[in-house]
């Protein structure tokens, strides 16, 4: 039987939501807006402004930018709290299942194809699965593990992008007293994520003594100076940009085996985000693969990952989605267990 799921994928920059018809494991796009998180006051405006004020929606699932516990979620990139008691009374007593926005995306991640993936290290072509992970810069830097369990896969969460930075070798650790003197705490979300760019910026224009050319102080102030950043350093134009790009890179890698290791994720890293797909030049450059590999003892292993990024960035609503159908699913099982069948 048909019905119609609601799937969110909610970031600390933007929204993206999306109305599917799913029958069965198959899912039919039917509407889908983007809307920025900060012009609302919470997410149940939101909800309320793409359905139009009216409901016909069987069961909603949505990704949030934080962890979730007993169906509240906290964001920490958000001044938000998100209820799924709340959401379901929008929805006019729809369930509704929260799950952090990596957990969501990780299960997208079983829905992509070759052609939406770009391959960064091939690996070892394994016929048996295994582990995967997924990492993702953004406006934070989000971490989730697939583990693999009897036939099926099981999504994990984590926020493992809010544990201790970890530098390599001298520039990184100049880097990390930079940054210390500003934060009380340096995690590697203070780097590998958006804002993290920026953040490696101003140190190597630091490093720099200061030196901008006028045009690019422009258009820092007035543009996203992140996404200024990462525009500029992929086309190599100004050297700070490019410097800055380098080192972002090979910390992204660096915390990808981090998590990798964690996680034993023999099956694939994969990448994903807004952030990879605009600089995917700079990590195709090697950076972020060297980095992956040096582990020491453990470069033998990590050699076998396939590491991959997303290029399709609808992933994590991809996997909302087909956890809202799922949820159909279960739904329709208890009702039949009720009726004796």
């Amino acid at each position: 039987m048909a019905a119609t799921i609601l799937a969110g994928d909610v970031g600390g920059t933007k929204i993206h939501l999306g109305l599917y018809n799913a029958a069965g494991d198959a899912l039919s796009p039917l509407a889908d807006r983007r809307y920025a998180t900060r012009d609302y006051p919470n997410f149940e405006t939101v909800i309320r402004d793409f359905l139009g004020g009216e409901s016909r929606v069987a069961a909603a699932c949505c990704g949030v930018p934080g962890p979730v516990y007993a169906g509240v979620s906290r964001p920490v990139n958000i001044p938000w709290e998100i209820r799924e008691q709340s959401l379901s009374a929008v929805l006019h007593g729809a369930p509704v299942r929260l799950l952090n926005d990596l957990e969501a995306t990780a299960w997208g991640t079983l829905h992509l194809t070759d052609a939406e993936t770009a391959v960064l290290q091939a690996g070892r072509d394994r016929q048996d699965p295994a582990n995967r992970v997924v990492i993702a810069a953004g406006t934070g830097l989000g971490e989730a593990g697939m583990v693999r369990i009897h036939d099926g896969w099981q999504a994990v969460a984590s926020e493992g992008g809010h544990a201790d930075f970890a530098p390599r070798g001298e520039e990184q650790e100049a880097l990390l007293r930079f940054l210390a003197r500003e934060f009380d705490h340096v995690s590697f979300e203070r780097l590998a994520s958006g804002p993290g760019l920026h953040n490696i910026y101003r140190f190597v224009v630091a490093q720099a003594q200061g030196r901008e050319p006028d045009w690019l102080a422009a258009r820092l102030r007035t543009e996203d100076p992140s996404a200024v950043v990462g525009e500029v350093g992929v086309t190599g134009r100004e050297p700070n940009c490019a410097r800055a790009l380098l080192l972002f890179t090979a910390i992204y890698g660096a915390e990808a085996a981090n998590l990798a290791l964690k996680y034993l994720a023999l099956g694939g890293v994969y990448v994903c985000g807004g952030i990879a797909p605009k600089i995917l030049p700079a990590l195709r450059g090697g950076g972020f693969i060297r980095a992956f590999l040096d582990k020491g003892r453990m470069r033998s292993t990590l050699e076998q990952i396939p590491v991959r990024v997303s290029l399709n960035e609808n992933v994590g609503l991809i996997g909302a989605a087909h956890s809202a159908a799922s949820m159909i699913g279960a739904i329709s099982s208890i009702k039949m267990m009720e009726d004796g069948h």
